[in-house]
């Protein structure tokens, strides 16, 4: 197999930063928010204060991402919290669980 019919290289698929941009703009887009994908700080909280978004929000970004990167999340998983802590948590956890 010839490396031009690899859908993905495994190096982009395995940076942080990349995915972490990626989920931003699936995030700003998905929500309709008023800022830019790269004002969103990586280390801000997602839920509440930081970025501000409600369970309902979470729900809709948990759906946009299972969607997108084949990862299975639950609104009951005892972890959310810590998934959802902030956006590189949120890359960390999607980098590790995706599928696709």
């Amino acid at each position: 197999m010839s490396e031009q019919s690899l859908p993905q290289s495994t190096a982009e698929r395995a940076d942080p930063l990349v995915l972490e941009r990626e989920i931003a703009q699936l995030i700003v887009q998905g929500l309709n928010l008023p800022n830019a994908p790269e004002q969103i700080d990586p280390e801000a909280p997602l839920y509440g204060e930081g970025l501000g978004l409600d369970s309902i929000d979470i729900l809709e970004i948990a759906l946009i991402v299972s969607k997108q990167y084949g990862v299975v999340l639950r609104a009951d998983d005892q972890e959310n919290e810590r998934i959802f802590r902030s956006l590189r948590h949120f890359a960390h956890y999607v980098a590790a669980h995706r599928s696709k």
